[in-house]
């Protein structure tokens, strides 16, 4: 899949979830989705590009991919 389309798709679950007031909250919010919801290709593409720097993702989706390990 392309990277920037899951990069905005991610960025999206992100800002859905930013307005949790409790951020660790909000960090496995959107981890439990990428997890429930994205097919295993996706999630691994998505730490791959957090792996390699993430450039343009939401600090709360860097965080929350980075719990999918």
């Amino acid at each position: 899949m392309n990277i920037e389309r899951l990069v905005r798709m991610a960025n999206d679950i992100g800002n859905f979830f930013k307005a949790e007031p409790d951020h660790a909250v909000a960090v496995d919010s959107v981890a439990l989705h990428l997890k429930r919801f994205w097919d295993p290709r996706m999630r691994k593409e998505i730490v791959a590009y957090v792996d390699g720097g993430g450039t343009g993702l939401l600090d709360l989706v860097r965080e929350a991919v980075l719990k999918l390990r």
